[in-house]
């Protein structure tokens, strides 16, 4: 089964258009776990149990493991996550960018080491730097388009003045990814929801592809106009997929040990959202 295959089952199965950002940060883990850096597996199995069943997709950023040594906690949630929910796709958010013989190391460590379904990338450094990803036929690869930091001003919202029409450096990448560098029909987009008018462009430019939507929840990004931006449906026909991240606000939902029901809690709620925007 294919990522874009996964995507299409958990999104039937769990009615759900939310991604469970898993970025675990021991100074904020409840009482009984706060500050051990060892209870990282703990507490992230935790919430993914509790919200297995309301998700399309889980997305673990690697920084928040290797940051605290727990690579090896991140190897165990990623067969607990494939265990305990085996429908639901896990995307590595690791946002890697060298060039072609590091990239092949990177695509290893990403699909073969953690096991993951896709992983986000940068595509600063081109094609060559993206190609070795998609030699593994089947996986996904999220590139960086308009993210939903501030910053990304600075580089992603310029004009190219050497490309016919003088897109944006965001709807350049959008363009590419659509077509000349999606061989195998394994690319997607990373759009930030803090922009909804720039998602509503990049849903016009790659129709098809798969939108991950970061920055629901604590950065500010707005739900319903996320979905009313980028979810469209054609003759009854739905176009690439939408996947909206939400981390803090379901992490952190509780500081107690009722964490885990807290958790569940929002991720309910936020399905609910999103569910009402499309519908």
């Amino acid at each position: 089964m294919t990522f874009l295959d996964m995507l299409g089952a958990a999104e039937r199965q769990n009615q759900s258009l939310l991604c469970v950002g898993l970025d675990p940060d021991p100074a904020k883990f409840p009482a009984a776990m706060k500050g051990d850096a060892s209870r990282i597996y703990d507490f992230c199995a935790a919430i993914v149990e509790a919200t297995a069943d309301t998700v399309i997709a889980f997305k673990p950023q690697i920084a928040y493991f290797a940051a605290h040594r727990a690579e090896d906690q991140l190897e165990k949630l990623m067969r607990h996550m494939k265990a305990v929910a085996p429908q639901v796709p896990v995307i590595l958010d690791a946002k890697r960018g060298d060039i072609g013989s590091t990239a092949e190391q990177y695509a290893i460590e990403a699909f073969e080491r953690y096991g993951a379904d896709a992983v986000t990338l940068s595509p600063f450094m081109g094609f060559d730097s993206v190609q070795p990803y998609l030699k593994y036929h089947g996986k996904g690869a999220f590139l960086l388009c308009r993210t939903s930091n501030p910053g990304g001003d600075d580089l992603q919202n310029q004009h190219l003045a050497s490309v016919e029409g003088q897109p944006r450096v965001y709807e350049h990448i959008a363009r590419l990814a659509q077509g000349p560098w999606n061989l195998n029909g394994q690319l997607g987009l990373v759009v930030g929801a803090t922009y909804p008018a720039e998602i509503e462009r990049v849903r016009e430019l790659a129709p098809t592809l798969p939108l991950l939507i970061p920055g629901v929840g604590a950065q500010g990004g707005d739900a319903v106009a996320t979905i009313r931006a980028g979810y469209r449906t054609q003759a009854g026909t739905t176009t690439g997929p939408v996947i909206v991240n939400s981390s803090r606000a379901v992490l952190y939902a509780s500081g107690g040990a009722d964490f885990a029901a807290a958790a569940r809690a929002e991720a309910l709620r936020t399905r609910e959202v999103l569910n009402a925007a499309r519908a």
